[in-house]
């Protein structure tokens, strides 16, 4: 290989840990992409792209939740590979893309590693496309006029017509622990958000195309997760943002970024947010931080997580409704045990014959406006609906009490 550096992906703990990784993997009956991984290291780039397809067999053997550790790692070995050798040739983002495959199919052991090697494509990938006309490029914005009362005919039948969640103003951790944490009653949270960059940045267009424009992406496309349409792609984030821009609105292709753990796969995008003092409530810790971007009428389905959730709208503004856990059964839970969170009502077109018991449920909804944070206890169903463009974090966190919940 090449011995000059800026031609070359470093990767200390894949050189550092290259033959005990590959030792692990025979273990676990990976002969054939040991073998195919030490050749991709002397320089074969089939013999990478063979190894990756080796270990993306592995990852898709069954159940996810069932794949041998070791084969994460596996294809994060694999996907470095190959970077590397795309890397080398000037190929900047075919190899920018296995990087992204690693991070979001791969292990944890390399990622200190992936994140060095998409640092130094994401540098040159940038030096390529915006040396020239990169610079003083207007502010593109996302956010269209809002007209609320046509807005208002899209929801749910009743929406707005209930009791709607409270609203306070820089709400003190103290006064967020005594009057809703302990108690589990959401709040919309107002003015914590001002000192975010994320704020900002996001609602420019130019900035994401700048920033991220070239990271791939797992979106979901069609009405819900619930729907039979509903697919998943790998895309890139360019791509995503030109299909939520040219968008017709039809619920068979819309594209969604839904529930996607994007800023431990994008560096740039976490340095925008801040984790919200709330969540730290409860001594317990963050169990996920998500992303949901995507063009107006994208659809959450009435549902409920095991986890205290803070949901911080940064671009544009959402209509949800909550059903309080209480309500668990009169709210007609799939019987299947993946979808046993979920709602069998669709809220947007309530079948009253099969499910009489839902309209005469008492909730509570709210418009979520840009730089507010909504609290969600956990257990509490929650139907989302964006109203427009909209791009909102998720932290999840669980107390001392229920820290061992998946």
């Amino acid at each position: 290989m090449s011995t000059n550096s800026a031609a070359t992906l470093e990767t200390p703990i894949l050189d550092s840990n290259h033959y005990s990784l590959l030792q692990r993997i025979t273990e676990e009956g990976g002969y054939a992409f040991a073998s195919m991984a030490i050749r991709a290291a002397a320089g074969d780039t089939r013999a990478a792209e063979a190894a990756k397809e080796m270990a993306w067999e592995q990852l898709h053997s069954g159940p996810w939740h069932s794949v041998v550790p070791v084969w994460r790692d596996a294809y994060a070995m694999a996907c470095l590979h190959v970077a590397k050798h795309h890397f080398s040739s000037g190929e900047f983002k075919p190899a920018l893309r296995a990087l992204d495959m690693a991070l979001i199919m791969g292990g944890l052991t390399l990622r200190d590693d992936l994140n060095l090697c998409i640092g130094k494509v994401s540098a040159a990938l940038r030096g390529n496309e915006f040396s020239d006309n990169g610079e003083g490029q207007q502010k593109d914005e996302w956010y269209k006029d809002f007209n609320l009362a046509e807005v208002v005919k899209s929801l749910p039948v009743k929406s707005l017509t209930c009791k709607t969640v409270g609203k306070k103003c820089g709400l003190s951790l103290e006064g967020f622990l005594r009057e809703h944490f302990v108690s589990g009653s959401p709040v919309i949270i107002s003015d914590s958000m001002n000192h975010w960059p994320a704020k900002d940045r996001w609602n420019d267009v130019n900035y994401l195309k700048k920033v991220v424009g070239f990271r791939t992406v797992p979106v979901e496309v069609g009405k819900n997760y619930l729907s039979p349409d509903w697919k998943q792609e790998l895309i890139t984030f360019s791509e995503f943002l030109e299909r939520i821009q040219s968008g017709d609105g039809s619920s068979a292709d819309m594209t969604y970024l839904a529930q996607h753990q994007l800023f431990d796969q994008i560096q740039e995008l976490k340095q925008d947010i801040v984790t919200p003092d709330y969540c730290f409530a409860g001594g317990g810790e963050i169990r996920s931080v998500n992303a949901w971007f995507g063009p107006p009428g994208t659809v959450t389905p009435l549902h409920h997580d095991p986890h205290h959730n803070i949901l911080a709208q940064v671009v544009g503004k959402k209509y949800i409704r909550l059903y309080p856990a209480s309500l668990s059964e009169e709210l007609y839970p799939h019987s299947e045990s993946m979808l046993s969170n979920s709602s069998q009502v669709d809220l947007d077109n309530i079948d009253e014959t099969e499910f009489p018991k839902i309209l005469d449920l008492e909730f509570l909804d709210c418009i979520l406006e840009e730089g507010e944070m909504l609290y969600i206890p956990p257990k509490w169903w929650h139907y989302v609906r964006s109203l427009t463009t909209s791009f909102s974090v998720s932290f999840w966190w669980s107390n001392e009490g229920n820290s061992s919940e998946s």
